[in-house]
């Protein structure tokens, strides 16, 4: 089949949408599928581009068996409301002629990942003038998460932009996303339940595991009998993250208790500005793919903490991994949430933005190792049942039956003319 993807972030990216969109284009194209994608120059989690991509603006390349189409956006140096727009709709504008001229290749399926929701338009276009099955996949609701954290304010704006926000959803063939609680708001935005599907994000369990070297305490300098404390994936600011340093302030005193935060991202420079003086809080930068199965098994408690206002609006990708690693993870969200939900199984849920909660809960894990282990063993079966890589793509994609999502389109009814 051909696969026409439209993802403004893309591999080589190592985290976020990036990642999942890369690894989703290279499975299709392992298993036979002509897939072309669509996308940005990689720059994030950095929101710098990487120095190779900077010219030409636009380029044609071969990726992994994957035929990969980059057009140029800008990109701000501390991305907020409008800058953010900005920074979307630039790519919005400079990859709309790149799709168009995919039209003439007849893609069978035009996949549309959001962010950018702002390519939506380009996709349904693309899709409806080659007569292509129309699909939108959602890894956030960009446009809740706006308002919802003061990116965008206005009554007015906000209906208007929720208005064909629902306008643009109702056109589509099939709208996924990645947890159940974003499916419920799918369909409240008028998505009728037959065309809303799940597709979480996923993890290779052959790759991400306990493991039994001690290899990044050394390199960090940490002994072997501390507690580690870890934070990893993007410092950005739907994570709540200056929890972290008022944690590791008030937990100063205790010799045996080692923060580890690796990542980059706009919030490292606060970050390491709140941890300034500190001595149990390490910092270090995004590792390589081969290296992120010892990295996450260096702690002892992986961290998920979230804004209180996007908990439900997104599910971090990032909490697969940890899940996989066979630790257990401190999560700062609401009770009402899927994260609470997900988190409660196999670690302890706290209040947003609590630090002095955060470190009560640091402190009762780092005290019980039998509770520390028991806890990482159910998250790791979590995975396994939940979140195994192949399992989630061959679910979606795999050419068995018709329950996957593309012998579904396949079999459906072209309304592209809708």
């Amino acid at each position: 089949m051909r696969i026409l993807i439209y993802s403004a972030n893309f591999a080589p990216e190592p985290t976020g949408i990036g990642k999942y969109s890369g690894e989703m284009a290279w499975w299709l194209a392992e298993r036979g599928h002509d897939v072309r994608v669509v996308c940005a120059p990689p720059y994030y989690p950095a929101w710098q581009i990487d120095k190779k991509y900077r010219w030409p603006l636009f380029r044609r390349e071969q990726w992994r068996g994957v035929d990969v189409w980059r057009t140029p956006l800008w990109v701000p140096k501390s991305p907020g409301g409008l800058t953010r727009i900005l920074h979307l709709l630039s790519f919005a504008i400079s990859s709309f002629p790149v799709m168009l001229w995919q039209i003439a290749w007849r893609p069978e399926v035009v996949l549309t990942v959001a962010p950018a929701f702002m390519c939506a338009p380009a996709g349904l276009l693309t899709a409806r003038l080659c007569h292509a099955k129309r699909w939108l996949h959602l890894q956030d609701f960009e446009v809740d998460v706006a308002f919802s954290m003061g990116l965008l304010k206005g009554r007015l704006l906000q209906r208007m932009v929720l208005s064909l926000e629902r306008s643009l959803l109702r056109r589509f063939d099939t709208v996924s996303t990645i947890s159940s609680r974003m499916i419920q708001r799918l369909v409240s935005k008028g998505v009728t339940a037959d065309k809303a599907r799940y597709f979480p994000n996923w993890v290779d369990l052959s790759r991400i595991k306990p493991p039994k070297n001690g290899g990044f305490r050394a390199l960090l300098g940490i002994p072997k009998d501390a507690i580690v404390v870890l934070f990893s994936g993007t410092l950005g600011g739907k994570q709540g993250l200056m929890v972290i340093p008022e944690a590791a302030r008030l937990l100063e005193a205790r010799g045996d208790i080692v923060f580890v935060v690796c990542g980059d991202g706009v919030m490292k420079p606060q970050l390491e500005s709140a941890a300034a003086g500190l001595a149990n809080i390490k910092f270090m930068p995004l590792q390589p793919s081969g290296r992120v199965s010892d990295m996450l098994g260096m702690a002892d408690i992986h961290l998920l903490p979230q804004s209180p206002d996007a908990a439900d609006l997104v599910l971090p990708s990032k909490l697969s991994g940890m899940l996989a690693s066979g630790r257990p993870v401190i999560a700062t969200c609401r009770p009402e949430t899927e994260i609470s939900e997900i988190v409660s199984e196999c670690g302890v849920v706290v209040a947003p933005e609590n630090g002095a909660e955060l470190a009560r809960a640091i402190t009762g894990l780092a005290d019980n190792p039998q509770a520390r282990t028991a806890l990482g063993r159910r998250g790791r079966r979590f995975a396994e049942e939940n979140f195994e890589r192949d399992a989630v793509l061959n679910n979606m994609f795999a050419p068995v039956g018709a329950e996957n999502e593309l012998a579904a389109l396949a079999d459906a009814p072209n309304d592209a003319a809708a």
